[in-house]
């Protein structure tokens, strides 16, 4: 089966080719990114209309919608152009009005004739004590009621689409649908009791009460199932691809390792521990290794890392680190090179500022293998950067640097191993959506020693009492970090905000002791900033988020962060990590602007509360949904229509497993089922997925 199969042509045709679809509504749904029958199939209706007959508007829950069989008894014309056309019926009980407003006359007496019965469905309210049903939106014969649906089905409208062409597109593509083989495992199908593809798409979109449109839904679960299903199942195919390439075993004797371990001042946690035995047991197998770090602020990744790379080392091949900034080059250089003197191996930094004789001498150390561990930027992608061995490729930060960078970083070391860090704790069924095609190590502990950080949340109306606090804490030599708002997205707002605060503190505590860095700064300034605050030389550091990721500054013991209502959980977290890296107990002091929102107050106190990074993101994750958790554009999240990433979380880990299952049984997907799973792919545009198979 080489392209896409022919019972799937219908579902990617036209728009123009579903009933009531014209080349203007078709442009509209196109805008909402509804482009082929099939997009409409999987656009589920949000809610539903009871309208099973009542048999009187007496004692009906209004303003809402009824139904109810009447008796037309009059019609009266409005009095004025324009005015209201009032029709009186009677049902069992009671009369009431049927209203209609620029309406013509003839046509509603033959809609609705006096003294014949019709049953009329919409929304009735009361005016002036009498009920009115205002522009019903069914009128049938009195014996035709099943042509009204008892729960009808209401759709998201798009760009003014009326509600009855949307429904009529839908039905139309549901005629569409062919009855497909079955690509779900039948032990599985039958365990969960879902419906088959096609029966699930027509209970979808037939709801017969509101617990049919939620996501527990049989019928809906089953189709989110087949969405995460066809991701889980590329990514699986894009693993299984990168496995067969041959890689390099890089089996280490443990020498160099144990010569850091032996010098270290404190033992390993047992997370780190695990994690380096994964990363030896994937470098030792000739297969690539294709794994992620995932670990909280100060869970000791870089000791990981490290070891990491001195495998590389001890098996005579070499290691390169990467980080997304040069200030984070240059920190992780720092940060290694006692690691390094200690394993007495060869380290070296590259970034974009080597020039001439220098970086000369740098390449020609690497190219003949002087150099056994790089660091740098992603000025290691030059073209006459060349490594002698490169075995292992470690990447700092993932979400800042893209797939497309890893894999050209792949291309340095043909076979090299990529070991992906990210301090970033992202809940399980995100981190399995992103990166389901890496093995996942998880550093869910702190190094002993860190002290928790004492965090507060203070109205900015105390802006005096946070400035005497900083005042004393300058004076015994301590070092604070003062994070301004990101007022809107615009850097030109925030640095004025940052230059005026900068100002403001420095009157306040005295001139050379406020430093400022922000992300309009040239590089060389913002260096320079950096590092006298590293130094100690400036004691208070006003910043934007550019310190939000990996500056390491033992000494800073205080993180304000004004305006913190304004910033997301995850980025408060990461920020509040900025601290607590010495002996000292460390403070963060969260500064909001009052009236704080209830989501505000949320974040807030979420964060006071804990200092568990995984614990912050299952909120944050239900607080703002999964898009905006990462910032859907450079997070490779998919973006599903049915699935919905923070209720169904567990359907990810089944279908991650499900799917790496079915290749370990038919890597080809050649079996039955593995020919179903081929059509799904197709239905769900994960054609890219046909590129991993071998044939076809």
């Amino acid at each position: 089966m080489t392209g896409r199969p022919e019972a799937l042509f219908p579902l990617f045709a036209e728009m123009t080719t579903l009933d009531g679809v014209g080349p203007k509504i078709a442009e509209s749904l196109a805008q909402a990114g509804l482009v082929a029958p099939r997009d409409m199939l999987f656009s589920l209706p949000y809610s539903g209309i009871d309208r099973r007959v009542l048999d009187s508007v007496q004692g009906a829950d209004l303003p809402g919608v009824v139904t109810v069989d009447v008796l037309v008894l009059e019609h009266r014309a409005p009095s004025r152009r324009g005015g209201a056309y009032r029709i009186t019926v009677q049902d069992s009980r009671t009369t009431f009005q049927v209203v209609f407003f620029h309406a013509r006359p003839d046509y509603l007496k033959r809609l609705l004739p006096m003294g014949e019965r019709r049953i009329v469905s919409g929304k009735a309210e009361y005016f002036d004590g009498m009920v009115q049903l205002l522009h019903p939106d069914h009128v049938v014969a009195s014996g035709d009621a099943a042509h009204i649906p008892e729960y009808e089905p209401v759709y998201s409208l798009h760009g003014g689409i009326a509600r009855k062409t949307m429904q009529k597109a839908v039905t139309s593509a549901l005629k569409l649908a062919p009855d497909l083989a079955e690509w779900i495992d039948p032990p599985l199908k039958e365990a969960e009791a879902w419906p088959g593809w096609l029966s699930a798409l027509k209970e979808a979109h037939s709801p017969k009460s509101a617990a049919d449109l939620t996501p527990t839904a049989p019928a809906r679960r089953r189709l989110a199932y087949d969405e995460v299903f066809a991701h889980q199942l590329t990514l699986a195919l894009a693993r299984q691809n990168r496995k067969a390439a041959a890689g390099v075993a890089s089996s280490g004797n443990g020498r160099l390792r144990a010569k850091v371990l032996d010098t270290l001042p404190y033992q390993p946690t047992a997370a780190q521990t695990r994690a380096v035995q994964e990363i030896a047991a994937d470098m030792g197998s000739a297969q690539r290794m294709n794994r992620l770090l995932q670990g909280d602020v100060g869970a000791g990744k870089t000791l990981v890392a490290f070891m990491a790379l001195l495998i590389a080392v001890e098996a005579g091949g070499q290691g390169v680190m990467m980080a997304p900034t040069e200030i984070l080059a240059r920190q992780h250089h720092e940060a290694l090179s006692d690691l390094a003197a200690m394993a007495g191996v060869n380290l070296a930094l590259l970034t974009g500022r080597d020039h001439g004789a220098d970086r000369r001498k740098k390449l020609s150390d690497l190219a003949e293998g002087r150099i056994q561990i790089l660091v740098g930027t992603h000025a290691v992608f030059q073209n006459d950067v060349v490594f002698r061995d490169l075995r292992l490729a470690v990447v700092d930060e993932q979400h800042r640097f893209g797939v497309r960078q890893r894999l050209e970083l792949g291309k340095k070391g043909a076979a090299s191993d990529v070991l992906v860090m990210t301090a970033t704790p992202i809940p399980r069924s995100l981190s399995l959506a992103q990166y389901g095609d890496m093995d996942v190590s998880i550093l869910d502990e702190k190094p002993p020693g860190r002290k928790p950080i004492k965090t507060a949340v203070l109205s900015a109306e105390r802006l005096e009492d946070v400035v005497e606090h900083l005042r004393s804490a300058v004076s015994e030599g301590r070092q604070a970090y003062w994070v301004c708002p990101l007022v809107e997205e615009s850097e030109a707002v925030d640095l004025t905000a940052a230059s005026q605060r900068f100002e403001f503190l420095r009157a306040a505590l005295g001139e050379g002791v406020v430093g400022l860095v922000h992300g309009q700064l040239p590089a060389a300034e913002k260096d320079a900033a950096m590092a006298d605050f590293v130094a100690g030389r400036t004691k208070v550091l006003v910043a934007t988020t550019v310190i939000e990721v990996g500056v390491n500054v033992p000494n800073a013991t205080i993180m304000v962060i004004e305006r913190a209502e304004s910033f997301g959980l995850a980025q408060l977290h990461q920020l509040r990590g900025r601290v607590g890296r010495g002996s000292v107990e460390s403070t963060c002091l969260m500064i909001y602007q009052p009236p704080l929102s209830e989501t505000g107050r949320k974040r807030l106190v979420t964060l006071r509360d804990t200092e568990d990074g995984f614990r912050i993101a299952e909120v944050d994750l239900e607080m703002r949904g999964a898009g905006d958790l990462i910032g859907t554009a450079q997070s490779g999240l998919p973006k599903f229509l049915v699935a919905d990433l923070e209720t169904q979380a567990g359907l990810m880990a089944l279908a991650q497993s499900d799917a790496r299952a079915l290749l370990t049984l038919d890597p080809e997907l050649k079996s039955p089922r593995g020919q179903a799973a081929r059509s799904l792919l197709w239905l769900m545009r994960q054609d890219v997925a046909f590129r991993y198979l071998s044939v076809g």
